[in-house]
């Protein structure tokens, strides 16, 4: 048995299993303008809180203010534009060729906001943080784009058990950035207002909100349940008085692309706990892009389907490092727009062109970041702690995609064990150097780095079976 049918024919079985579809517009079909525009609008509201949300929550944990912060959520939404652009297009081997949608990854917001306040605290200023972190994610982007080379490595290393606990401790881990949002964030902790019953009255309101959309039969009330919740929470808060629209009146008018304007840094500490998330972030990306394979009627298995892969991968690890130029986070190739592909039965890629534009176009107006910096906290943490939890169950489902049997149980307690310990007990790393201090702190990479190593030292008695018979 070959490597490649080895590693996909698990994986293919699922995807057209799981999402068979019946498609008005296939991939290389070419919608008119009218249709073709309100599927990418569709496409856009569906992910646009989950491109601004991350430099929302990293600019507000690091105190940086209204001006930066706006010109990092333009950038977000801009480098998103051209990401997409590239993935749908394809240029050269970089990307899928797919209806692939990129975004400001989730997965990075534990590790960029502890290297930003670590830099913080050595007495760096918050926008010098920033180049640091830039710097950081840039050299790590070069890891994703050799995963992509050699990605049946990646899968045989970075198997469902070692994924799922890694995206299962990210998830965990974040949900304490969503309950200090809830409470209203780290500006309520130093001014007294933290816990108030004002700012968790707003998060159970946006809360309360988007569940009750999400449950809604109308799919498109679903699909916008997070971007309603948001509004109607934002509403609430200005009837309160809790928004102050004047510092609106210190933006400019256009956000100009500036490669490296907050210069660059870079931080072996920091770089540890980012590299691991982009090796990750590779392997959730071939399962991502799969599953749009899939819902598109592309093959997913074979030559074709690798190097559709392939190039795909190769478009997230390229893509970042553009973010990273161009003074925003790291992009991955986003999964919800599975579910708008399967809704609208639109799956042509030159509708990515559509989505590309609309993006590029938001993102020129500060303005746009401007009123989303100004978001109270507790609308934001309302929303993202069910994101956050999210991702911890999307962690537990890829770990129960497979039989978990006496060798996984002891990898997933130990892992969970130090994980999850390392971050109720910070204080046992006291006697360790300072960049290993820095490194094993974060609870996804204890706990990742637990999993990788015991998957590869504990004798994996089915695995050698299966390559007996084959």
């Amino acid at each position: 048995m070959s490597d490649s049918r080895e590693l996909n024919m698990g994986q293919a079985k699922v995807a057209e299993n799981q999402f068979a579809t019946d498609l008005i517009y296939e991939l290389d079909d070419r919608p008119p303008v009218v249709p073709a525009f309100f599927a990418a609008l569709q496409h856009v509201l569906s992910i646009f809180l989950s491109i601004i949300a991350p430099p929302l929550i990293i600019c507000g944990a690091l105190g940086v203010n209204i001006q930066t912060t706006s010109y990092i959520v333009s950038m977000s939404l801009f480098i998103s534009g051209i990401a997409t652009f590239i993935q749908a297009r394809k240029v050269g081997p970089i990307g899928s060729g797919l209806l692939s949608i990129q975004g400001t990854s989730f997965s990075f917001l534990g590790p960029i906001i502890g290297a930003g306040l670590a830099a913080i605290k050595g007495g760096s200023s918050p926008e010098q943080a920033l180049g640091i972190i830039f710097g950081v994610c840039a050299v790590g982007s070069f890891i994703e784009m050799f995963i992509s080379r050699f990605f049946n490595l990646a899968r045989r290393l970075f198997t469902p058990l070692v994924t799922g606990t890694v995206v299962t401790l990210i998830g965990m881990t974040l949900i304490k950035v969503g309950m200090i949002s809830m409470g209203g964030g780290f500006a309520a902790k130093k001014n007294g207002t933290f816990g108030s019953w004002e700012n968790l009255m707003i998060a159970f309101i946006t809360m309360g909100t988007i569940l009750i959309f999400n449950n809604s039969k109308n799919k498109y009330l679903r699909m916008g349940s997070i971007f309603i919740g948001i509004i109607v929470g934002y509403v609430i808060s200005i009837c309160m008085g809790m928004v102050n629209f004047s510092e609106l009146s210190q933006l400019g008018i256009v956000s100009i692309p500036m490669p490296f304007k907050f210069g660059i840094g870079f931080s072996w500490a920091a770089f540890i706990p980012i590299a691991f998330v982009y090796l990750i972030t590779a392997v959730e990306s071939i399962g991502d892009l799969t599953a749009t394979s899939a819902v598109s009627k592309q093959p997913v298995k074979g030559e074709a389907y690798i190097k559709r892969i392939k190039g795909g991968v190769l478009g997230d690890g390229v893509n970042s490092l553009i973010a990273s130029i161009f003074n925003t986070f790291p992009n991955t190739t986003f999964s919800q727009n599975n579910g708008v592909i399967q809704l609208t039965g639109v799956a042509s890629r030159y509708v990515g062109y559509y989505i590309a534009g609309i993006l590029v176009v938001i993102g020129f107006f500060p303005v746009i970041g401007g009123i989303f910096k100004l978001l109270p906290q507790a609308v934001l943490g309302g929303a993202t702690i069910i994101m956050f939890g999210t991702i911890a169950t999307s962690g537990i489902r890829i770990i129960t995609s497979e039989k978990i049997d006496k060798r996984g149980v002891l990898i997933l307690a130990t892992s969970f064990a130090l994980g999850l310990g390392v971050s109720y007990v910070p204080e046992i790393l006291v006697n360790f150097p300072p960049t290993a201090k820095s490194i094993l702190s974060s609870g996804f990479t204890t706990g990742g780095l637990t999993a990788m190593i015991l998957n590869i030292i504990i004798p994996n008695k089915k695995y050698k079976t299966e390559r007996l018979e084959s």
